[in-house]
């Protein structure tokens, strides 16, 4: 598997543990690692058998993730954290519109890495390392198959009695960490517009393909 498909591997199984936080509210509280690995194991195999997601979908792949995984995952946090110190900066319609777009980016990523997963893939928990009254925890996973072992870790926050994920780690990359760097580049040579700009850009082009 080179390394282009490896990432897109990595990322399809980080949308079925997305979409695990959905199990959360229908079955009420559970611990996350608990959470990640029996609704994300469920998640995979509905995956596995819907054809049209295999073959590339676009619009139903989409529109999965738009009603399956938006609403139980933290964008403004996770858009905060990417923007980083400039966050402060921005209006609070710039803030609404740089997560506008950094969703849109984010649900496009996923969409194309859901039709990467394959037969073989299975979710396997690595130990927790947190107490129980802790309300922001990592869950590490890894992504087994015929190839080699994927990383994919989380974190996620606790919010009422349920848990949010504002950050994924794939193969030792944190996501909003790793978009940090680039936007951090962006508002320092074309300000927040300018990287509100390129976003849209990005979707725009991204939109025009599927």
């Amino acid at each position: 598997m080179n390394s282009t498909r490896r990432l897109f591997a990595s990322l399809a199984a980080s949308v079925m543990a997305l979409l695990a936080a959905v199990g959360a509210e229908a079955q009420g509280a559970k611990t996350p690692d608990a959470l990640i690995k029996e609704v994300s194991t469920d998640v995979l195999n509905a995956v596995k058998g819907d054809k049209t997601i295999q073959q590339g979908d676009v619009s139903k792949i989409i529109a999965l993730v738009d009603q399956k995984v938006l609403p139980y995952v933290d964008f403004q946090r996770m858009t905060a954290s990417a923007v980083g110190r400039y966050w402060r900066q921005a209006t609070p319609d710039q803030q609404k519109r740089l997560e506008d777009e950094f969703k849109l980016l984010l649900v496009r990523t996923y969409s194309g890495a859901l039709s990467q997963v394959t037969q073989d893939q299975a979710v396997e928990l690595k130990p927790m390392r947190s107490s129980p009254g802790d309300t922001e925890v990592v869950v590490r996973t890894e992504i087994r198959g015929k190839s080699d072992p994927i990383q994919l870790d989380y974190r996620l926050e606790k919010s009422g009695d349920s848990w949010k994920i504002y950050d994924v780690n794939v193969l030792g990359v944190w996501l909003v960490e790793n978009y940090r760097n680039s936007f951090a580049q962006e508002i320092g040579a074309n300000g927040i517009e300018g990287l509100i700009g390129k976003l849209a850009e990005r979707n725009k082009a991204a939109g025009a393909k599927s």
